[in-house]
Parts: structure tokens; sequence; C-alpha cells
């Protein structure tokens, strides 16, 4: 039977409420920022980090859920949500300053990579995060072009500052390179400039930081995987069989540099007239969400081919894309399961505290 409604039973209700991040209990992790009891209403205000932002309302809801089932019946529950916080820890060797790190790969190019990253950082940025955003296709840089940026880095005490945009922090081979110019480096060159990227980009302080990665298997997998622990790769393809023979490889190349898998995206599904409603399946379908099922790999979502998408990449505007309610419910259910697939292996496995560096 429910106790006494009184702080300490809403309390111990709470106890089973998982951080998103953290997977341990709010109640734990001090994020019950009060509970005010008035008469037969109870009203909670639980914090949650803006690393979490895209679960923030679904999060909402099953607190809401837990409280109603284990308060008295006639208790009146809302839970109110605001920003609780919790600095990210220095990781890795190079000292990064950032909660998740992503890399978005794929198999070949031309699958639209890049722009399933940018729109990656701009769904978790819309949704309150901290974001930056490292273009790592240094022989083919397009993140510039996609954000309708050119500015060059400043170099402020010998680091370099990430163009702002869009509330979002980015760096780019194609901000040091003339447009036009070919980069015709060796491995050891690329070593050097992810690394650069990385540790003398004065990046601050991060929930998200999204890699965008060279097409194919390349060894800046390799680089990354040893300059810092990756949260995990995500894999973008297409739905026809070369591009998922391709994308297959990918997700053997992650796995074996020790990247976790976090899921796959189908860009390209389908095409839908605007004409006459009708559905064309240019590339074939479903066919990265059965390989996934395949290779036990989340499917994180598809994106069908919207002449918006295009035209706003083209413009340098993909930001808009989530001003379009055509497309914008795509890459926000995109950006709503990979935190979610990032948080269920939290909560399966809460992962130890960072110590900070002195």
């Amino acid at each position: 039977m429910p106790g006494p409604l009184n702080r300490e039973t809403v309390e111990q209700a709470l106890t089973d409420v998982l951080d998103p991040e953290t997977g341990r209990s709010v109640v734990r992790m001090e994020q019950v920022h009060d509970v005010a009891i008035d008469g037969g209403g109870v009203e909670v205000t639980l914090g949650l980090t803006t690393w979490a932002g895209p679960l923030w309302e679904e999060t909402r809801a099953a607190a809401e859920q837990v409280l109603r089932g284990k308060l008295p019946p006639q208790a009146d529950v809302r839970v109110r949500i605001v920003e609780h916080v919790r600095p990210p820890d220095k990781i890795g060797e190079i000292g990064l300053m950032a909660k998740s790190v992503v890399a978005v790969g794929s198999g070949k190019g031309g699958v639209g990579k890049s722009t399933i990253a940018a729109c990656l950082a701009y769904g978790l940025r819309n949704a309150g995060a901290a974001v930056g955003l490292m273009d790592a296709d240094v022989y083919g840089p397009s993140i510039p072009h996609l954000l309708g940026v050119s500015e060059r880095p400043q170099l402020v005490d010998n680091r370099l500052q990430p163009i702002a945009k869009d509330g979002l922090r980015v760096m780019s081979m194609g901000f040091l390179v003339p447009p036009g110019e070919a980069v015709v480096w060796r491995g050891p060159m690329l070593h050097g400039a992810i690394t650069q990227f990385l540790r003398d980009t004065a990046w601050g302080a991060l929930d998200w930081l999204i890699i965008d990665m060279p097409p194919g298997t390349g060894d800046i997998a390799l680089t990354l995987s040893q300059l810092l622990p990756l949260t995990g790769a995500v894999v973008v393809c297409t739905p026809q069989d070369v591009a998922l023979l391709d994308a297959t490889k990918a997700i053997a190349m992650f796995r074996k540099v020790h990247i976790p898998m976090l899921g796959m995206v189908e860009n390209m599904s389908y095409f839908l007239c605007p004409e006459c409603g009708k559905r064309y399946d240019i590339f074939g379908s479903g066919g990265a969400q059965r390989r996934a099922t395949e290779l036990d790999v989340p499917f994180l979502g598809e994106v069908p081919i919207q002449i918006g998408i295009r035209q706003r990449g083209d413009d340098g505007q993909t930001a808009g894309n989530f001003d379009d309610a055509e497309a914008a419910g795509f890459f926000r259910d995109i950006c709503r399961r990979l935190v979610r697939q990032i948080s269920s292996s939290h909560q399966a496995e809460p992962p130890l505290p960072s110590l900070s560096v002195l």
C-alpha cells in the first residue's frame, strides 16, 4: 500500500527513475531539485542534463507514471523538468571535454553521410545540448558548404577557435584550404591533422562532439580510437545492395578498432511525389533495416529523398531542415533514438564516474 504523502515517500517512489545520462537513480544523483506537496497534489522538480535534451519529455512522462503507480491514487502528480548542471570531464590523453563523441561514417561516398552528421548535430543542439561538429573528411570536407560558413578559424593562445554557426561549434579542413585546392596527404599527415583538430581546438565544454568521417574504411577510425574513447559510431547508407555491402565493411572496420556500433541510418529511403503522393522506392526499400537486424546493429531510422533537404544543403541552410514539417520529424526521431540507445547502455551498465584531471 502507498505510504503517507510526504517528501520521503515521493523520493522513495522516484528511486526507480533513472537519469538518462548516467543510468543511475535520479535520487542518488541528487537530481530531485524540489518536491512541493499542496493538499492532495504533488509537483516534483526533476533536473536533467542538457546531454539528455532529446529525452526530457519521455523521462518526465515516465517519472509521472512511476509516481502515480506508487503514491496514493488520489494524488495529483505533476513533474517539471529543469536543467541539472553537470560539466563534462576531460577524456583521453588530449584532454577533450565532452560527454559523448560519436563518429558518423559510411562505406562509400554519396550516401548523404555529411548531411546526416550535420542534422544530428543540429537536432541535439535544438534539444538544448552543447554540440561540436568536427569535419574529419579531410579530402572532401562538405560541412562548411552544408552549413554556409567559409570563415578561417582564429588562433588565440595557440588554440584554434571553432567557428560558431547556429549555436554549433564547428571545425573543418574546409576552413583552412582554399576552395578547389586538393589535399594530398599520406597517413601520418592525416593523423596529425585529426589530432590537432581534437587537441588544439578550443572546443570548450561539450555534451556531444559529432565527427563526420571520411567515406570508406581508411585509417581515420584507427586514429580516433587511439586518441580518445569514442562513445560509438553511426553508419549511413542507402537501401541498394551495393551501398549495403560497403556499409557492412564500415561496420566491420569500426568493430575491428573497438568502436561500439550505435546504429544505422538509411538515407534516400524513398521518394514521395509532392504532386500525386505516390511513393517511389528508387534505391529499393528497407535494405538498411534488414541489414541492421542481420548484423545486430540498432536501426535509428530512415530519411526519404526530399527536394527541400537537397536544396537547403546546396544553399548552406541545413539548419532549415528542422523548420520544415515534412523533414524535421525524421531527423528528430533519429536523434532521439541515438540518445536513447546510449542511455539504455548506460542504464544496463552505468559508467564509472570519471576522475577530473588535476
